[in-house]
């Protein structure tokens, strides 16, 4: 018998239904997923009120074109997210690959341009010599900016040993915050732009949003554009505030 096939007959599966109980489960459930989209939105809103703790240590990273400050990792964004991924030395996988769990999740990462829109950069940080990472890139096909650790950043911010976000802000006068940090099973989540927005200090920046008093915000969807042309046309774009409204007066999007 087919592997699969014996391992499905010793399944207990849910019942067959029909479709109008099908729908009805679905109902019950949406209720429960609405409670659960909530429940995220409320994290992201007390994430946004976390306290900052001020970067005075100055770090030093090995990028492509040479030496580089955790300032220059923005790119002149004010604020920056930096994961952590083993590729090194002595993780299973080197030189060829990085560490499987890490590349999993850099197989994930959506396209930057979205993040950037919202003044937010991805970085992500190794401690493998730059010429590992350039190779490393182009095999996997990977875009996001990648720099060497060469010093103690990774043991400073809880990621010597183990993979991580550290998320920070600059503010105008280009003094550096940490502003929050996930790991472990926290990082399962992230690759999507939501989820990486949902972890800054500002935010989607999205009128819905509750955010303290001041903080940026605009019109959900509408700041929205294809990836290739965020840097050459209009945004928002006429034509699309137009099909984001009637889609809201038919819909209730935000929900």
């Amino acid at each position: 018998m087919d592997e699969n096939k014996e391992t499905q007959t010793k399944m207990k599966t849910p019942p067959i239904v029909s479709p109008q109980e099908w729908e009805a489960a679905r109902q019950q459930l949406l209720v429960k997923e609405k409670e659960l989209t909530r429940a995220r939105d409320a994290m992201a809103a007390a994430r946004r009120r976390m306290p900052w703790m001020v970067v005075e240590k100055e770090y030093v990273f090995d990028g492509p074109n040479g030496k580089v400050s955790l300032l220059d990792l923005f790119e002149e964004r004010p604020q920056l997210i930096v994961y952590r991924a083993f590729f090194e030395p002595g993780v299973f996988g080197w030189p060829d690959h990085a560490c499987r769990g890490c590349s999993l999740g850099a197989d994930q990462v959506s396209h930057l341009s979205h993040l950037n829109a919202r003044d937010t950069t991805l970085a992500y940080v190794s401690r493998a010599p730059q010429t590992d990472i350039e190779r490393l890139k182009a095999r996997m096909e990977w875009e996001m900016p990648w720099y060497t650790i060469t010093d103690d950043f990774d043991k400073d911010f809880g990621v010597d040993e183990w993979h991580g976000h550290n998320v920070f802000f600059r503010d105008s006068d280009n003094r550096i915050f940490r502003t929050y940090f996930i790991h472990d099973r926290g990082d399962e989540a992230m690759g999507s732009t939501w989820n990486y927005l949902d972890l800054t200090p500002l935010g989607r920046q999205e009128v819905w949003e509750d955010s303290p008093e001041g903080y940026p915000q605009t019109a959900p969807y509408k700041w929205w554009n294809w990836h290739d042309e965020y840097a050459t046309s209009t945004s928002p774009d006429p034509k699309w505030v137009k099909v984001v409204d009637n889609a809201v007066a038919t819909a209730n999007l935000n929900e």
